[in-house]
This record gives C-alpha cells, sequence and structure tokens, in this order.
C-alpha cells in the first residue's frame, strides 16, 4: 500500500490541491494530478478493462503509467469542464465531446477500492439546495425561513411577512453572459414591492436575513472540524464578493454543531464539506449551505495547514474498511 498512489482530479493551478499534494509528497506518498478535459487525448490515454469480474486498467501521461486498480484515494476538486456538445462544429465532434465526458470522467469515478473525497455524485447530491436545507433541518441546525418558489405573491408575501429578506441563486452562482464571461450573482437584500412577476419564469430561494455579526465557515475532514469566523470590515452582506475585506481567524466549534455536522456528512456519504453560518448577537449559529468542495486556503495559514494535514491523512489511509 505504501506504493499505491493518490490521484487527484483538478484544474492546473489549483491552489487547494497543490497545498494537499505538498503534505503527501512530504509524506513520500506518491500523487498523480490529471485534469481529464485538458489531458485526453493530447498527452494522456486510458485503457479500462472489465475482465473476470475486475475493473482494471491504466493512464499512460507523458511521464508515467497510472494502475487504475492500484489508486487508494482520489481527491475529487475541479477539473476542467468538457465542452459542451452545442458548441461543437460538427455531429462527429459533439458525439466526441459526450464520449469523452461520459468514458473517462465514468472510469475515473469507478475505481475498485478507492476512498473518495468526494465522489462527484455524492458532491451533486449535496449541491441541491432544496435537499440541503431539508436535511440540516431534519438534523438539528437552526435555519433562517426559506422559500423556494416561482409564484410572485408568494414570493412578495414572504418578504412581507419575513422582512428583510435576502435572494439566493437555488443553484450555484455564476450567470453565463453573451460575451462569454461569467457574471457572479451575490447574496442580496430584496423588498416585497420589487418582486414582479418575472420570478414566475424558474424557482428563487428567499431567505430571512439572519442579524450576523460575523460569518463562520467550517472545513470539516471526516470527523475533524476547523472552525474560522469570518469578520468583514464594513456592512457586506455576502463575505465572498471582496476578501480584501476580510479578517479570518479560528473558533471552536461547539458540540451540537459538531454532531449535526457529522451528521450531515454521513447522510450525504461525504468525506469532506465547507459548511458557511452566519453568527449572531447571541451567539447562535445559523446554517446557510454546506458546499460539498467548498474552498479552505484563504483562511489563516494555522489553519490551512491543520486542513491540508487532515485531508493528507485521509487520502493517505484510503478506504480502510
Amino acid at each position: 500500500m505504501t506504493d499505491a498512489p493518490v490521484l487527484v482530479v483538478t484544474a492546473l493551478g489549483d491552489i487547494t490541491a497543490d497545498l494537499v499534494m505538498g503534505e503527501l509528497y512530504g509524506r513520500g506518498v506518491p500523487a498523480v494530478q490529471l485534469d481529464p478535459a485538458t489531458d485526453f487525448p493530447h498527452t494522456a490515454s486510458m485503457s479500462a478493462r472489465i475482465e473476470r469480474g475486475a475493473f482494471t486498467g491504466d493512464v499512460i501521461t507523458s511521464t508515467r503509467r497510472l494502475d487504475l486498480s492500484a489508486v487508494r484515494s482520489v481527491y475529487w476538486r475541479r477539473p476542467t469542464p468538457f465542452g459542451t456538445p452545442q458548441a461543437a462544429e460538427s455531429p462527429e465532434q459533439r458525439f466526441g465531446v459526450e464520449q469523452s465526458r461520459h468514458g473517462y470522467m465514468g472510469a475515473l469515478t469507478a475505481l475498485p477500492g478507492a476512498l473518495y473525497v468526494n465522489h462527484p455524485s455524492r458532491n451533486r447530491a449535496a449541491e441541491n439546495k432544496a435537499f440541503q436545507l431539508a436535511t440540516a433541518a431534519r438534523l438539528g441546525f437552526t435555519l433562517p425561513e426559506t422559500l423556494i418558489t416561482n409564484v410572485p405573491a408568494d414570493a412578495r408575501k414572504f418578504a412581507a411577512d419575513h422582512g428583510p429578506v435576502i435572494y439566493k441563486p437555488v443553484h450555484r452562482v455564476h450567470l453565463a453572459c453573451e460575451d462569454g464571461r461569467n457574471r457572479t450573482v451575490w447574496v442580496h437584500p430584496v423588498e416585497a414591492d420589487e418582486l414582479d412577476d418575472s420570478i414566475a419564469a424558474c424557482p428563487h430561494l428567499f431567505q430571512a436575513c439572519v442579524p450576523k455579526i460575523a460569518d463562520i465557515r467550517v472545513a470539516a475532514v471526516g470527523d475533524d472540524m476547523f472552525g474560522t469566523r469570518i469578520d468583514t470590515d464594513g456592512d457586506h452582506l455576502d463575505w465572498r464578493q471582496d476578501q480584501t475585506l476580510i479578517t479570518c481567524s479560528p473558533i471552536p466549534v461547539p458540540c451540537s454543531v459538531r454532531e449535526a455536522v457529522r451528521a450531515f456528512l454521513h447522510a450525504f456519504g461525504l468525506s469532506f464539506g465547507a459548511f458557511d453560518f452566519a453568527l449572531d448577537a447571541d451567539g447562535r449559529w445559523w446554517f446557510l449551505e454546506c458546499n460539498p468542495n467548498g474552498q479552505w486556503a484563504f483562511v489563516d495559514e494555522p489553519t490551512t495547514r491543520a486542513i491540508a494535514s487532515a485531508l493528507a491523512d485521509t487520502l493517505q489511509k484510503g478506504d480502510t474498511a
């Protein structure tokens, strides 16, 4: 097992993944980075076999051969997306894009005996905002009053009854613009009288605004919890909008929150999750969301090092079941 590699699936320049890979290298654990959408078929090739009831195969890169059946664990970070079939110039190219996405990625998500942090199918399930909020409520987290709706009248009534109210997207935060660039849709406050009939076009997520004094990010690696208090210079609802204005400091995670976080990870089959909370003046932690593949390298340096070490521990051990 000492020579069994860790596979890191991510794009080049992923600082978060680089920290974990550096920790693995320092321990003498072999790690291979792969970005399927850019590496195949230009600098890498793959043959996966299912024979005699076993899954085997290999990936050949310009520098090494990776035995797929020997991979001990997979750190599935943020690989480059494959192109959309609609953007391809010909039916053959569209076919190739689809085959590449499902062939390369399919094989890399089927490695026998490997521990995934996290398996992409688990990430997708946990990213379902309605599902994760319902699960968090069931597990005992404190949540703000929430409405997901495409009914304008219901949205206006919710805003009037629970104001101040904020809006956030139901899924992710990026809006693709005509110039090819992505615009980020930040959390922002809304008033009942500005909610018009355009809400009927798709579901919108509204929540009662928590009177917070700070934000909290908890990076959970299995049973290990790393809490960071995020204070923002000025009155900014969404601290992610300008991270030059934030100050990060370690904060202990209450036992009740730890238990709920562990239960949440177990419910979704996750090895890692980045949890966001709002902290109010009474010391109450309000659950906002969990990003199963969230960032953590922006927090204070000692906590960053501790998270990288905990992830390396998990990847090094692999699936011990």
